[in-house]
C-alpha cells in the first residue's frame, strides 16, 4: 500500500519543484503531469518524485486534518 501526502509547491525551477509538507521539503519532477501547468502554491500528488496531478487545496488541506488525527490516535496507545 502507497500513501501520498499531497505536498505544496513553493518553488518551480524548469521541470522540478521545491515542496512543503507536514514541515519536510521535497523535490518532484513536474513532467508526467498531463498537460497540467503547475504553479507555485499548487498542491501536488507526488509517487517516487514525480508529481501524478494537481489537487484542490480543499482536498490536500481534508488530509492533513485526516493525519492529524490518526497521529493523535498512534500517540495515545
Amino acid at each position: 500500500m502507497c500513501l501520498s501526502v499531497p505536498v505544496r509547491i513553493v518553488e518551480i525551477t524548469g521541470p522540478r519543484a521545491r515542496c512543503t509538507a507536514l514541515g519536510q521539503e521535497r523535490f518532484a519532477d513536474l513532467m508526467l503531469l498531463e498537460g497540467e501547468s503547475a504553479k507555485v502554491g499548487d498542491y501536488i500528488s507526488v509517487h517516487l518524485g514525480y508529481a501524478q496531478r494537481i489537487i484542490p487545496e480543499a482536498d490536500a488541506l481534508e488530509a492533513y486534518a485526516l493525519f492529524g488525527e490518526i497521529l493523535e490516535r498512534l500517540e495515545k496507545d
